[in-house]
This record gives C-alpha cells, sequence and structure tokens, in this order.
C-alpha cells in the first residue's frame, strides 16, 4: 500500500478542498495518506475518513524554522513514505519533505524550489482554474489530461460532541438553528454588513428559528452587533473550537455565510447555504455543494480582491438586501415559517 504524506495548506477553506484531492487519491487504489498542516486543522482532518492522520505543523504562519523544519523531516524519514504532494506554492512548504527523503514529491512551480520537488509540474491556469481543480490535478499523473470533474469534499461529524454541544452552548431544544458566518478575516470587502445580517436574523427568529453566529473571538464584536436586542440570537464566536463549529453547523437547517473558510466547511456538510461574495469571486473558490445559492451582483468593479473597498462605498454587498438573502433560503428549503414548540 502506498503512503502519501501531503503538505497541507493554510487556510480553513483550502484545507476542505484538499479533501477533494484525498478522494481521488484513495480512487487511484489502495493508499495511506497522512496530512502534514498546521494544529489549528486537525479537527477538520479528523473529519474526513481518508485521512489516516494529521501530523502538526509547529510553526507560526510565515515562519521559515529552517531547523525544526529539518527535525520535522527527519523523524517522518522512518514512516517510509513513497510520495509527497505540495499544495502549497511555496518554497518552505517543500523542506520537510526532501529532508524526509521522500523519493517523489510532487508540486507546481513556485519560488525557485526546482532542487527540491523531482515532480514538477507547470500551473496551466487557464485550464485549472478553480483551486480544487489544482489539488486534484497534483494526485493525477502528470501527462494526465487535467481533471474533467472532482468529487466535492464531505466532512463527518462527530456525533459524540454533537450531543453535547446544546447544552453546553446553551442553545435552544425547541426550535431549528440557522448558522451566521458573518467573519471577515481577509478584510471588510468580503463581509456582508452587519445590519444586514442582523435584519434577516430578526426575522428568521420571528419565523421560529434561532441563530447561532459562529466565528473566532476576533468576530466576537461583530456578532455582538447583531445579537443585540434579539432573543434567540446566540453569539457563539470565540466560544467554540473549530471541531465544535463544525459539529454545529451539520447541525443546522441552513446556513449563511460571507466568503470563508467556514462557508467551505458548511458545503462540505451539505447544509443549505446562502453564499454571500463581495471583492471575490465565486469562480475561482465556490462552495462546492449541490445545496448552494450564491448572492454575487457581478458589478463593473468586482470582482476587484481588495481588503477594503477602493471606491468606498462596497455596494457589491451593500447592495444584497437581507430579503434576497431570505428568498435565497426560501428556494434552498430553508427558513420557511416555523412553529416552534415553546413560542417566544
Amino acid at each position: 500500500m502506498r503512503k502519501i504524506l501531503v503538505v497541507g495548506p493554510s487556510w480553513v477553506g483550502d484545507m476542505v478542498m484538499a479533501q477533494s484531492l484525498f478522494v481521488t487519491l484513495k480512487r487511484g487504489g489502495p493508499c495511506e495518506i497522512d496530512v502534514l498542516a498546521p494544529a489549528w486543522s486537525l479537527p477538520v482532518l479528523a473529519r474526513m475518513p481518508e485521512v489516516r492522520r494529521g501530523v502538526a505543523m509547529t510553526l507560526g504562519h510565515g515562519e521559515f524554522g529552517l531547523g525544526k523544519r529539518w527535525a520535522l523531516g527527519r523523524e517522518l524519514a522512518t514512516e517510509g513514505y513513497d510520495q509527497a504532494i505540495l499544495l502549497p506554492n511555496s518554497l518552505k512548504s517543500a523542506l520537510v519533505p526532501f529532508f524526509a527523503r521522500i523519493p517523489l514529491r510532487t508540486g507546481f512551480r513556485g519560488e525557485m524550489r526546482y532542487a527540491l520537488v523531482n515532480d514538477l509540474r507547470l500551473l496551466d491556469e487557464a485550464a485549472l482554474p478553480m483551486t480544487v481543480q489544482r489539488f486534484v490535478a497534483l494526485g493525477r499523473p502528470a501527462d494526465a489530461p487535467p481533471p474533467p470533474d472532482f468529487p466535492n469534499p464531505r466532512l463527518l461529524a462527530d456525533a459524540a460532541n454533537q450531543a453535547s454541544l446544546h447544552g453546553r452552548l446553551g442553545l435552544d431544544d425547541d426550535r431549528p438553528g440557522i448558522a451566521f458566518m458573518p467573519g471577515a478575516e481577509y478584510g471588510p470587502a468580503k463581509q456582508w454588513p452587519l445590519p444586514h445580517y442582523a435584519t434577516l436574523a430578526r426575522e428568521l427568529v420571528e419565523r421560529g428559528y434561532q441563530v447561532w453566529i459562529l466565528g473566532s473571538t476576533k468576530d466576537h464584536p461583530a456578532a455582538e452587533a447583531i445579537a443585540a436586542d434579539t432573543p434567540r440570537v446566540h453569539n457563539l464566536a470565540g466560544r467554540t473550537q473549530l471541531g465544535d463549529a463544525v459539529d454545529l453547523i451539520a447541525l443546522a437547517d441552513a446556513a449563511v455565510s460571507n466568503d470563508s473558510g467556514l462557508m467551505h466547511v458548511a458545503a462540505a456538510l451539505d447544509v443549505p447555504l446562502v453564499a454571500i461574495y463581495g471583492s471575490s469571486s465565486p469562480e475561482h473558490t465556490p462552495p462546492l455543494s449541490q445545496k448552494v445559492s450564491i448572492r454575487y451582483l457581478g458589478l463593473d468593479c468586482s470582482p476587484c480582491f481588495k481588503r477594503v473597498c477602493p471606491l468606498g462605498h462596497t455596494r457589491c454587498l451593500v447592495d444584497i438586501s437581507p430579503d434576497s438573502v431570505l428568498q435565497a433560503l426560501d428556494t434552498l428549503g430553508a427558513g420557511r415559517p416555523r412553529i416552534p414548540a415553546t413560542a417566544g
């Protein structure tokens, strides 16, 4: 059985999309897949049945850490990997597989790493416009044509953790939940306005739902602005770990999200999802699910891929109304009026 080490990406959404590569590798023949990745991503990898184990990269984001990479490479050399697949294009991401003396090291050309990657591929961006297509292509032979299709990611929630979440977080047992992911780690040009989220939350509560606002500690103030003065809207930002967020989204009737890592998590859980795009484009990193409604205006200035709107108006997001998102939920079969067991 082949043993493969995949050097994973550093972003939640990209790590979710990498599951399409893992499924592709498994379909190609018996293999064991380990993933070298940031420690935060291990709970996501634990919810991918194709992955044998996640190996924590203990370096900070952007840290070179040559000595640590050498030591980790020498430790992994004892595993006897047959191949390494490098998803990042950076030089530093190629060091550990090289130090581990893995005989076949596959990756796209980038950052002068010619001596480190001996199965070097040229990236045809026109043929592979989507990030997930590029990941899957690295799992195929070098002379294979671009993949005509790819499997969508499918995360498996932790049922035992799910059973404890309602009580631990003080959620309502008598109302279905809709998850909001309003975070904007990249910048405000990707964040649907908080008053829009608040308006949508009030309408959903009136229809008999509760709203779970998910995100990191950084997102807590934004979540508080959405939840203010509205009962049944739970600010969980900073109160859950990533694995908890995955399991909670899996329990939701639907999700509403900016273009973010948790958006890709919701898609991979096959939860009905309204995905809101502003400065970015759904053509490059779309949510990979059939249960998605994308809200994207495609203005003349879009996509600009800026962190802050260069024109100062962010109309690409402001002009997406709460009513249009509510209609999108209705189209997905979610968000329709419900009669809770206990009103209020």
